[in-house]
């Protein structure tokens, strides 16, 4: 990982192979595959194993939702990576209703055990994986700081803290004041959420974020991550 890296978020319907080289030519350090199910690729589902194609050696982290170490392992156990591979992402931001009721996403963030087994499967399996959260399930669990607990006792390369809980919206402003806490950890942190301007970048590496992710911004104006340089 650089010094400061940026990374293009993964957009479900967005951030397929195609506009995540247009975001690595124009600039994005790094990019990441849409969410796909642990469940779905352990059965080699066919849909599910395109969206993990990685094409032209463009810098991609696979996105992984999930929560069952068995189905983990049988995937891993028959990985074989691609040029362009760097590691594999959890998703423990995903605020759907869905995914929530189901155990995942924003759900597994107080699951500290859970998490770490995961975390330890592809860790054994010799891949670099990082960790991708917001700051609890609703505005309880950030008041309780569950994220913190999370980043401080999983044992994940790097933590991507979108600094909104599983209840607001892009129209919630993201809570900047969160990742100096992060910071103190001793963890890498990445930020994400409402980055757009140097001046925010500028903050960020001041107080020791390692990196931004861009999401929204990058899909209406992919020269995002050249200006923000």
């Amino acid at each position: 990982m650089k010094d400061f890296e940026l990374m293009l978020a993964p957009m479900e319907n967005h951030t397929g192979p195609e506009f995540r080289e247009v975001c690595y030519r124009k600039g994005a350090d790094s990019t990441f595959t849409e969410m796909a199910r642990i469940s779905a690729l352990s059965r080699n589902n066919k849909s599910t194993v395109e969206k993990i194609q990685i094409v032209r050696s463009v810098p991609t982290y696979i996105q992984l939702i999930g929560s069952n170490e068995k189905e983990l392992e049988k995937f891993l156990d028959n990985f074989t990576p691609q040029k362009g591979f760097v590691g594999f992402n959890l998703n423990l931001g995903c605020p759907s209703p869905d995914m929530i009721q189901s155990g995942l996403g924003c759900a597994l963030i107080k699951r500290i055990s859970k998490v770490t087994k995961l975390v330890k499967v592809i860790q054994d399996h010799q891949y670099p994986v990082s960790i991708k959260l917001r700051l609890g399930m609703n505005a309880f669990e950030k008041k309780k700081k569950v994220y913190l607990t999370l980043i401080k006792e999983v044992n994940a390369d790097f933590f991507i803290v979108h600094a909104r809980h599983g209840k607001e919206t892009y129209h919630d402003p993201a809570d900047f004041t969160v990742y100096q806490e992060c910071v103190n950890t001793g963890k890498v942190i990445i930020a994400n959420g409402d980055i757009k301007t140097k001046d925010q970048i500028d903050y960020l590496k001041s107080i020791g974020v390692r990196g931004a992710m861009i999401g929204r911004v990058a899909i209406k104006n992919p020269d995002v991550f050249n200006e923000l340089k």
